[in-house]
């Protein structure tokens, strides 16, 4: 059994990690934005509440975060563990998981901020086809320009070092209290996750 909390400000690569684990251990990378895709396109009532403050420019409130969250956990594929990524955000959303669900580990990915920075503005992506490049490591042979579909890259307005900064920010003030919470539940293991991304997938393996 392995029920996992990915941690960490964005870039840290929370998300590639989880997916690695997902496909290693056979439990499902559950991450917040994928339960609020599924629950609009399939137009359930949480996924209608969700789209009704999207659409106003509101964020969603905790209670229907938490319910779609409760949901699905609750499905079969969850019986022997998950990995979740984005959630808790908050200590309050914290709160409502320990009241459903016991959790194995908490791993927190550790980076400073300027590496931060220059991951996610160093990213291009194609407007065609959507495949990801990235200025620093991983290079079109073209500068500028789409391996596949020989289209221009462009860089989303959240991958601007302003928009990052900012990012960080609000990481800090919202998420970065959930580190403590965890380290007093003795259930939060530091990960440096500057290294490759073979290695880093190796230190995780060993703290679970």
């Amino acid at each position: 059994m392995a029920r996992l909390i990915f941690l960490g400000p964005p870039g840290a690569g929370k998300g590639t990690q989880a997916k690695i684990l997902s496909k290693k251990l056979h439990i499902p990378h559950i991450s917040t934005g994928d339960i609020f895709r599924e629950n609009i396109k399939n137009q359930t009532e949480l996924g209608k509440k969700a789209s009704e403050y999207m659409n106003e420019g509101l964020l969603v409130p905790d209670e229907v975060t938490n319910d779609m969250l409760k949901e699905r956990i609750s499905r079969q594929d969850c019986k022997i563990g998950y990995v979740l990524d984005g959630y808790p955000r908050t200590i309050a959303q914290a709160d409502f998981l320990s009241k459903i669900s016991k959790i194995d580990r908490v791993i927190n990915f550790m980076l400073a901020d300027e590496e931060i920075i220059k991951r996610i503005s160093g990213r291009r992506t194609c407007k065609t086809c959507g495949t990801p490049y990235n200025i620093e490591f991983m290079r079109p042979k073209k500068t500028g320009i789409c391996d596949k579909c020989l289209t221009p890259l462009v860089q989303r307005d959240d991958e601007k070092p302003e928009i990052v900064k900012k990012r960080l920010e609000v990481y800090e003030a919202q998420t970065a209290p959930l580190i403590e919470y965890y380290q007093k539940k003795k259930l939060l293991v530091d990960i440096d996750a500057f290294p490759k991304i073979e290695e880093v997938a190796l230190a995780v393996e060993k703290m679970i």
